[in-house]
């Protein structure tokens, strides 16, 4: 409206033979991008009805060229626009359907399981994306609390199925198994499985690196079973260790061509220490020098704090460190074991 008024303004106000009046049609072609179809059209009658106008003041405009030129470009805006509007709808669809498989694959984790407060970050890189490659799951069995993250190899939508095949059965063989190295060979069986149903051509070998840890009930103690995957992070007593705690188990679907063998650590956790988990794109976030994110001198500057506000800490840093920009799927899991539990009707109320 504010272009049609000032290209109506100006060409009553500067000379005949400068034409402004033949800008009209730019209006209407721009209202399409914006506007839906009747709104666009009235712009149009609009146009022309102020071409009438001008035509009354000055006779040598070349009026009537000028008033098909608005009717066709107005016509040809009124279908981009309903095109636009049909797609734009399309999208919102294919958004909430995104939206929903990401509410099943990766849902949102309780704040507290069992005695342990627990918090998630997943930040896909891929612009508009809500899933992808890494993946974590969370359960409350009757062994513990037990935990998975990890990071399918390669990109896009078979990545995600192979995540979604692997999360699908630790939900299954968290409750099942015994102890952790059960939980693994379910998961290796799994990805197999996948990996013969859905080949990829590009990836001819599919496998994941996953970390999966044990926090008894009573806690004490975290058991790791760590397979090929970047190792956690555990503040303890107020100190910052790097569980590097010896050569690790093979990724999964790789255990039968490396060595079938899966070793399980046992590190203290005590109340008031704290748990990070992360996948590699945290570690290998850039700055614009090309220096890694320095996760291991950053976790040691972090005082006592909640998991949500440690993973909030950690995704405001990354962001800031790279630009604005992440080249790799980031998933993250804080886990910490208050000093002291909360009061039941607390604990219920938050539930």
């Amino acid at each position: 409206m504010i272009l049609t008024l000032l290209i109506g303004a100006l060409a009553f106000a500067t000379p005949r033979d400068i034409a402004i009046s033949r800008l009209l049609p730019a209006a209407p072609a721009l209202a399409a991008s914006m506007w839906t179809v009747l709104p666009t059209i009235l712009l149009g009658a609009f146009c022309v009805l102020l071409m009438l106008g001008l035509n009354l003041f000055y006779s040598d405009l070349g009026t009537p060229y000028t008033t098909a030129a608005i009717a066709a470009v107005t016509l040809a805006a009124a279908y981009a626009s309903h095109v636009r509007l049909r797609r734009e709808q399309a999208l919102l669809q294919i958004r909430l359907v995104a939206d929903t498989a990401q509410q099943v694959l990766l849902r949102p984790l309780p704040s507290r399981l069992g005695d342990i407060e627990i918090e998630s970050l997943y930040v896909a890189a891929q612009a508009q994306a809500q899933i992808g490659g890494d993946f974590y799951e969370a359960a409350e069995t009757p062994h513990g609390v037990r935990l998975l993250l990890g990071d399918v190899r390669g990109k896009g939508l078979s990545a995600v199925g192979a995540a979604s095949a692997l999360i699908s059965c630790f939900r299954e063989a968290a409750h099942d198994e015994p102890d952790l190295t059960g939980v693994v060979r379910r998961l290796e069986t799994s990805i197999g499985r996948h990996s013969a149903a859905y080949p990829s051509q590009d990836l001819p070998e599919r496998f994941a690196t996953a970390l999966l840890a044990e926090i008894p009930h009573g806690g004490g103690q975290v058991r790791l079973l760590n397979c090929g995957h970047p190792p956690p992070l555990l503040v303890h007593q107020g100190e910052m260790r790097v569980l590097d705690l010896g050569e690790p188990s093979p990724p999964l679907n790789l255990a039968a061509l490396v060595e079938d063998t899966y070793r399980t650590d046992t590190v203290p956790f005590a109340p008031g220490d704290q748990l990070l988990l992360y996948t590699d794109g945290v570690t290998e976030t850039r700055d614009d020098a090309g220096e890694f994110f320095p996760l291991q001198h950053w976790m040691r500057q972090q005082g006592p704090t909640s998991p949500h506000r440690l993973l909030d800490r950690l995704h405001q840093d990354l962001l800031r460190f790279s630009g604005g920009r992440l080249d790799d799927d980031v998933a993250a899991l804080s886990v910490r074991y208050p000093r002291s539990r909360s009061h039941p009707l607390e604990t219920d109320s938050s539930t």
